[in-house]
């Protein structure tokens, strides 16, 4: 039986992020809109998202395979 070589396959699927790329060209009406839409009530933050993939690549994530996790603030 091969050995396990503790390689995972996951993915986040972020929602709406307040980083320069999202936030170029909108409006702050359009701004506002996106983040009503969560019910968190906020634009996402890079700190996260980073918070997700340093969670999935430690040791707490070890058992998580073949996943996407959705970090949007609960956007539906």
């Amino acid at each position: 039986m091969p050995r396990s070589r503790r390689i995972t396959v996951n993915a986040v699927a972020p929602g709406p992020v307040a980083t320069e790329l999202f936030l170029n060209g909108k409006s702050e009406e359009q701004i506002q809109q996106f983040a009503n839409m969560p019910p968190l009530q906020r634009l996402g933050q890079l700190e996260d998202i980073s918070a997700v993939v340093a969670f999935l690549v430690g040791a707490d994530g070890g058992w998580i395979n073949g996943q996407i996790l959705r970090a949007n603030g609960g956007l539906v």
